[in-house]
């Protein structure tokens, strides 16, 4: 699959070849998509939340009233979760939230991810994202006329330093290097934007992984 590259100023900046392997899937698997983004949002959250149990409850441990004779149910502990200022019961606890997904699995996923957005014409090629200056209303003006008003941009090795404090204040745009590259922020974003630099490292990241 062949498509034409452009500058920032959207002019053309020749072309690039996709791997049809990774961009040239047709049926696209929501499954596959919905696992993994379930991963992803599982693996981040901090799982600390917390409750009180009983035998953490500072409250006096003297039994309430006499076992029989009251009329009244027969209670222990004023720290049952029954009581007002007592424990809570069958709450949240410390705990990690993730589980295991396999490595083949997400790098499926991934592919199926950007084949997405290349299926949809949601791919825009980009020659390279470097600024002179750090200038937001610049940057701005330049994707509105390559129609990026809500978009991931894959800048590379490293994000330009001008690029990225240009971007940082401009909402619905993330940009993020080539280690970045990720399912959910795939499609949360309209537009996928890759440099030519990150298209050869996503073709050297897949080639890895059929040679293992």
């Amino acid at each position: 699959m062949k498509l034409d590259a452009i500058n920032l100023d959207g002019s053309k900046a020749g072309s690039v070849t996709l791997d049809d392997a990774v961009f040239g899937i047709t049926d696209i698997r929501g499954d596959i998509l919905q696992r993994m983004i379930t991963w992803q949002l599982a693996k981040r959250r901090a799982g600390t939340h917390k409750i009180q149990v009983r035998n953490e409850v500072s409250r006096t441990g003297k039994k309430m009233y006499k076992q029989k004779g009251t009329g009244g149910a027969r209670h222990g502990s004023r720290r049952a979760a029954q009581f007002v200022g007592g424990a809570k019961a069958h709450g949240p606890v410390v705990r990690s939230h993730a589980f295991d997904l396999p490595k083949k699995f997400r790098a499926l996923a991934l592919r199926h991810a950007l084949s997405s957005k290349a299926k949809d014409g949601s791919l825009i090629v980009l020659d390279n994202v470097t600024l002179t200056e750090p200038k937001t209303a610049a940057l701005r003006a330049t994707l509105g006329n390559l129609g990026l008003v809500n978009a991931l941009i894959i800048a590379g090795p490293e994000v330009d330093a001008n690029f990225k404090l240009a971007a940082r204040n401009i909402p619905n745009l993330d940009v993020l290097p080539n280690a970045g590259l990720n399912v959910y922020d795939v499609l949360r974003r309209k537009t996928l934007v890759l440099t030519k630099a990150a298209v050869e490292a996503i073709a050297e990241r897949f080639s890895e992984k059929e040679a293992a």
